[in-house]
């Protein structure tokens, strides 16, 4: 996987920003981000959220822990049911190997996106189904 350095100076290319522009969005040294950009140095966790935020992904994304941008963990599964770490972990393969199916240039950016989003509903739509079905049992106590 990528290093944060990596992924910082990816995303900072995506926006088309020079490092000097991003560094006055955030009130902060060129020199600051440029360190960023070689893993010399870790932004404070605070800013680390605010890079984030900014550039609309995960933090863990941004620190080179996952390869999915922004899971798309739609609001009515959440409010349901707790997001596990290895609900994440199956979320991740899943959309790893669906993705293979669409990473070349013949599909444009926005249709990747759109087609995130759906295979993501679709995921957690059969991970809620299947807590429905084949959840934990209650005991049976006798009486």
């Amino acid at each position: 996987m990528a290093t944060f350095g990596e992924r910082f100076k990816l995303l900072r290319n995506e926006k088309n920003l020079t490092q000097e522009k991003l560094a006055n969005i955030f009130f902060l040294n060129k020199s600051s981000i440029s360190r960023y950009e070689q893993d010399k140095q870790m932004p404070e966790i605070d800013l680390l959220q605010k890079f984030a935020d900014f550039f609309g992904v995960s933090l863990d994304y941004l620190m080179g822990k996952s390869n999915i941008r922004n899971p798309h963990i739609p609001e009515e599964y959440t409010q349901k049911h707790k997001v596990t770490k290895n609900d994440i972990k199956q979320y991740e393969d899943f959309i790893e190997n669906a993705s293979a199916f669409f990473m070349n240039d013949e599909v444009a950016d926005e249709d990747k996106e759109k087609l995130f989003r759906d295979i993501s509903k679709l995921f957690w739509e059969s991970k809620e189904i299947n807590k429905k079905k084949y959840g934990r049992k209650k005991k049976k106590t006798d009486n």
